[in-house]
């Protein structure tokens, strides 16, 4: 019996220090953050002048999973929100950590180096409004009260805005800000200028679509999506997180806007003049989750540019996936994923053919050539949406999958294993899981710490049975 004891311990002492050996190898060798090249003694060091002229230069703006951080509070690259510009070789030409969190960037038209990025800052109680006016909300007291009574029970609140950032200077003005009650489940995380008045703005919050006279603050325009869907029969919880509406892009030359609806799993398109979403064009529906499963940040590529197509981050299928439109429904043109991937928040369709990727819980952007290949990579911590300066907004520079003749790529004959196992596992609870890990980890380190834990755990249990029964 001692010697079949020894054994045990024997067995389990080495798959812990096995376990625990590998994830030292994975926090030396992983790949550090951009935030380390310009992280120095005397602050943030990188050389700005040169965004204007410098190669495929990508700005990219990243989400802070600490709801309490303040700028030089915290030190970890999770809870530290940063919008940087890096040149095609990964060298950081610009560097920002002011905000809570930065979401959408958008380029300035008519500028070489300007962006204007959409932000929330987490503010304490007594920095929050006391008495809430409803009415600049353009919201009725009744629905007010039913979201307030569910968000602003912690007396927090959050500050969405709009900040046009001068990537060479440096200069930094904030065109418009909103401030809602609470804070995880109230941010704004995608705001798109309509004209040079004017913003169309997700409305996370109150599950709709607005659209704001920027210098007055006046709505002018709503759009609610419990008009078109019960709020009982789809979504989330209603009112915490119903629709978790996360992205707005204006298209047809105006006439229509793209909307993201995360948790209904469905893009929509809105006609403007008369605020209703054409039902024939809707990409997805509740709970199709081949097709699209809480997707973010979907780019409409147009007929010109061998559409309609809508490229989009299909977050909990952890890919990238394209459809076309044909016949009068969507048709699966491309995908793209590989065993790294992991809730990819963002892609844009690049004029050169390739793709812009936003990797999320991968932490890294990624631009992947015409054969899936993967052509430059930064890692950067939790990066939300990225952009090409020089190549219009989003995808309008790009054209199709299926007019460039793309393949789909779903991993490597060198890492099909890894995208197997993913697979495997239910996507949800892992994304969930590596939103909580540190930037090094991936998933072998993830698997190596629970292999770890559960080894310590069971010889601990087996030596206190073995003490009960002497």
């Amino acid at each position: 019996m001692n010697d079949r004891k020894q054994s045990l311990r024997l067995a389990l002492a080495t798959l812990a220090v096995l376990s625990i050996a590998g994830l030292g190898l994975g926090y030396v060798t992983a790949e550090r953050p951009l935030v380390d090249e310009v992280r120095t003694d005397d602050g943030w060091q990188h050389d700005s002048s040169r965004v204007a002229s410098a190669d495929s230069v990508t700005v990219i703006g990243t989400d802070s999973n600490s709801w309490r951080g303040r700028p030089g509070e915290v030190t970890t690259p999770r809870g530290r929100a940063e919008l940087v510009a890096v040149d095609g070789d990964g060298t950081v030409l610009y560097y920002n950590d002011s905000r809570d969190v930065y979401w959408d960037v958008d380029p300035v038209p008519g500028t070489d180096a300007t962006v204007e990025a959409a932000f929330a800052d987490h503010l304490d109680a007594d920095a929050c409004p006391t008495d809430w006016n409803h009415s600049r909300y353009a919201v009725d007291e009744t629905t007010w009260e039913r979201y307030y009574e569910v968000h602003g029970e912690s007396g927090r609140c959050t500050r969405n805005g709009v900040d046009r950032v001068n990537l060479t200077t440096g200069e930094t003005t904030t065109v418009w800000t909103a401030t809602t009650p609470g804070q995880e489940l109230t941010r704004f995380h995608d705001v798109d200028r309509v004209n040079e008045t004017h913003l169309a703005v997700a409305d996370i919050y109150l599950d709709r679509l607005f659209v704001v006279e920027q210098s007055s603050g006046d709505i002018v325009w709503t759009w609610n999506a419990s008009d078109e869907f019960s709020t009982d029969e789809t979504g989330g919880p209603y009112p915490k997180d119903w629709s978790h509406i996360n992205d707005v892009e204006l298209v047809d030359d105006g006439e229509r806007f793209m909307v993201s609806l995360r948790n209904h799993d469905r893009v929509v398109f809105v006609d403007r003049q008369r605020g209703e979403v054409d039902d024939s064009w809707t990409l997805g529906a509740e709970d199709e989750y081949d097709v699209l499963y809480e997707q973010h940040n979907p780019d409409y590529i147009p007929e010109s540019e061998g559409g309609p197509a809508v490229l989009v981050a299909d977050s909990e299928n952890n890919r990238v996936v394209e459809y076309q439109r044909e016949n009068g429904t969507w048709v699966q043109t491309w995908q793209w994923r590989d065993a790294r991937t992991q809730w990819p928040r963002d892609a844009d369709r690049l004029p050169n053919g390739n793709t812009l990727v936003t990797d999320s819980n991968g932490n890294r952007v990624v631009e992947v050539d015409r054969e899936g290949e993967i052509v430059r990579s930064v890692t950067v911590a939790f990066p939300y949406e990225a952009e090409r300066l020089g190549t219009g907004d989003e995808s309008a520079g790009g054209s199709s999958a299926q007019s460039l003749g793309l393949d789909s790529r779903t991993g490597t004959e060198q890492n099909r294993l890894g995208v197997l196992v993913k697979d495997a596992l239910p996507n949800k609870y892992l994304n969930g899981l590596m939103y909580a890990t540190p930037v090094w980890m991936g998933l072998a380190e993830v698997a190596l710490s629970l292999l770890a834990a559960l080894s310590v755990m069971l010889w601990m249990s087996l030596e206190a049975v073995w003490r009960v029964r002497r």
